[in-house]
Order: C-alpha cells, then structure tokens, then sequence
C-alpha cells in the first residue's frame, strides 16, 4: 500500500486494522541506520532482491513512530507475510525512492 501524504514521502500500510503511516523523517531514517547499517546498503540489497522480511519489519517499525502500542515490530513483520510481497512493495519502493531522492 503506498497511500499517505505524497509530498511528505508518505506510505501506508494495513496492520491488524489500523492503516499505519510509514514516514521518512530524518530521525526515523538515523534510527533505521543505526539498527540496519547504511541506507545506501540497504538500498542496493532490495534492489538485488536480497532485503530480508526482517529488514523490511525494522524499517517499517522505525518509519511508523507515531501508532497505537500495541502495533509491534512483530505485528508489522505478520502484517507484510499476511499481505504478501506483492502488496507490500509498492510502500517500501515509494520509501526507499525517497531515502535515495529526499524531499
């Protein structure tokens, strides 16, 4: 799902019922970083398809700051398996796009 405010650099994703905006703020990405090592590495792993479920669960979990508690990196992680891949890569392609592009 890649909905939420475009020009923010914005995704969405469905979990457990709620829609979580997934948000590319800087503090979100240093976060993400210090967990996942660089961006730039990241970036090049999903473009070889080799980003891992729990890569993309960390950088969903880092860019969703602001959501209920119970929304866990787990669920996040269930949430993607549930959706399939198909669904999902829509979000993470807008986000990645604008980690590499800014804002």
């Amino acid at each position: 799902m890649s909905g939420g405010n475009p020009h923010r650099g914005e995704a969405t994703l469905q979990v457990g019922g709620e829609m979580l905006v997934l948000r590319p703020s800087f503090q979100a990405l240093v976060a993400a970083e210090q967990e996942l090592g660089s961006l730039f590495g990241l970036v090049e792993r999903a473009a070889e398809g080799k980003l891992t479920l729990q890569e993309i669960a960390a950088l969903f979990d880092h860019l969703s700051a602001e959501r209920p508690p119970a929304i866990t990196r787990e669920r996040i992680g269930q949430a993607v398996v549930e959706q399939g891949l198909s669904r999902t890569t829509p979000a993470l392609r807008l986000l990645l796009g604008q980690i590499l592009q800014g804002r």
